[in-house]
This record gives C-alpha cells, sequence and structure tokens, in this order.
C-alpha cells in the first residue's frame, strides 16, 4: 500500500478492512452454501457459491480506481469473495472424499500452499519486470478466473468411493 498507492504509515491501518470483509465473507458463505444447496442441489448450490465467490473476488476495479481508499474498498471485496467460497471449498472435500476427506482436504491445501510459494516468486518477478503492482493483480484475477471455470468440472454428488467403483 505504502509503495503502490502511496500511503501513510498511519493509513496502513486500512490494510484491516480486507480481514474484516474476510471474516465476515467466510462466515456467510458457510450459511450461503447451505442455502444454495437446499434451493439447487447439490451438485450445482456449491458450484455456484463458488463461482460468486471467485468472480467477485477477481474483479479488478482496484486497478482502476484512481481513489486509493476506494482501491482499498475493492481489494477487501476481492478478499472477501476469497473468503466467501472457502467454506464450500472444504466442505466439498468432505463431500468428495467421505471417509478420505481427511487425505482430500490435504491434498487441496497441499497445492495451495504450493501455489503460495510458487506466486511469490512469480509476483516478485512481475513486479521487477513490470515495474507495477497492477500486472500481478490482474495476474491474479486471470488465476481466479480459472479458479472459477474449473468448478464447472468439480461434481460435489461425485464421491472417490464411486468413481474407484467404476474404474474397478
Amino acid at each position: 500500500m505504502m509503495r503502490a498507492r502511496g500511503f501513510s504509515e498511519g493509513e496502513t491501518k486500512l490494510s484491516t478492512l480486507p480481514f474484516v470483509l474476510g471474516a465476515a465473507g467466510n462466515l456467510t458463505g458457510g450459511f450461503a452454501r447451505d442455502a444454495a444447496i437446499r434451493r439447487w442441489g447439490p451438485k450445482s448450490g456449491p458450484r455456484i457459491i463458488c463461482l460468486v465467490g471467485l468472480v467477485t473476488a477477481a474483479v479488478v476495479a482496484a486497478l482502476v480506481t484512481p481513489n486509493n481508499y476506494a482501491a482499498v474498498g475493492w481489494l477487501a471485496l476481492c478478499y472477501g469473495g476469497i473468503t466467501f467460497q472457502q467454506p464450500t471449498v472444504w466442505a466439498t472435500c468432505v463431500d468428495i472424499g467421505k471417509r478420505y476427506a481427511g487425505a482430500v482436504a490435504g491434498c487441496m491445501n497441499t497445492a495451495g500452499s504450493l501455489g503460495g510459494v510458487a506466486s511469490s516468486l512469480i509476483f516478485g518477478f512481475i513486479v521487477q519486470r513490470s515495474g507495477s503492482y497492477d500486472a500481478v493483480l490482474a495476474s491474479m484475477a486471470a488465476v481466479l478466473l480459472v479458479g472459477a471455470a474449473l468448478w464447472f468440472r468439480i461434481d460435489p454428488t461425485e464421491s472417490l468411493r464411486m468413481r474407484s467403483a467404476e474404474s474397478g
């Protein structure tokens, strides 16, 4: 915030806003998942929640907003979108994994951690090459949209047991 947007050290206290919206998004995301499943079923409900969360997170308005405070607000909304879909992601691990839910969640968490390490290096490279944090935000938005699209391939009603029975 200080380098990219010129915030003072005191103004960086605004950086707590994304975490407040993130907590609210996480809590409401759990309730929204349950409501979505009741309304659209166990296959479409989780997809809709994750699509809404990830597409919201991919909003690039912070890139084009000249007002620093509005940019923080947009970034907070993005983080809220990410955390909105997280309860559904973890519940989908349970839905798919059944008695192997821990293994499925562990694989997902490991992949996310590896992505976090890789993105730290890649984002540093992007900033160094482009001289802009906007390029990093744009690349993050692209990855979030790819993640949203992948939810069309995820079927929470298909468990590992069903899949192994079909191939056996």
